[in-house]
């Protein structure tokens, strides 16, 4: 697929069938992953290919727990929003149907979370937030449906025994994957000119007068 028309048609796509996903495919996007560039290229990176119905149960809990405070909230905060409470509603498919998601990818980076102070994680996390959007860009060009989301690691110490980590590797996301129920974009943003500042805050200069 033509790499800005995977761009402009990308979005989350939560519903996900239970259609298993070859390991050809994966390997296929899961390399395309690797290629983004890491910080001083130490590629400090490892990817946990979850397809264990055990440890998917696993995770799916520790996601439907962490949404039984997001979901709470998201339902206050979009009752008068119809699209934002679609959005929500996806979001509570997946945590309802999530062990019947073919396969979920946990990226991961060497070093431990906790000894980073709070300047150093965006360089930290810089290093691994480039593969993850290859691998979300790679899978819809494969056909593939993915969405990016966190709150299986709300509980790091649950997660980490889910997935066997030592204290060495921390998880960053979780990643479903399969083949997707409905159709991917176009996607609707808000124009470039509107959120586009020049030099400084404020200064709209791109905004058509």
């Amino acid at each position: 697929m033509d790499l800005v028309e995977a761009m402009k048609t990308q979005r989350a796509m939560r519903r996900i069938k239970p259609d298993p996903v070859d390991d050809e495919t994966l390997l296929r996007v899961l390399s395309l992953a690797i290629k983004a560039p890491t910080g001083s290229n130490k590629q400090g990176w490892e990817w946990i290919v979850v397809r264990d119905p055990a440890v998917k149960a696993k995770l799916g809990r520790r996601l439907r727990a962490a949404f039984r405070l997001y979901g709470g909230a998201g339902k206050l905060a979009t009752r008068n929003d119809p699209k934002q409470r679609r959005n929500l509603e996806a979001v509570a498919w997946q945590a309802e149907h999530f062990e019947e998601i073919p396969v979920v990818i946990v990226p991961c980076l060497h070093g431990a979370s906790f000894p980073y102070p709070w300047v150093a994680r965006s360089s930290r996390y810089g290093s691994i937030y480039p593969a993850i959007q290859n691998l979300l860009l790679a899978a819809r060009a494969e056909g593939l449906g993915a969405a990016l989301t966190t709150l299986p690691l709300w509980n790091q110490i649950g997660a980490r025994h889910a997935l066997g980590l030592p204290l060495s590797v921390e998880p960053v996301a979780v990643i479903p994957i399969g083949w997707p129920v409905g159709n991917y974009g176009p996607t609707t943003r808000r124009p470039i000119e509107e959120i586009t500042h020049l030099d400084r805050y404020g200064n709209k200069a791109f905004a058509k007068a």
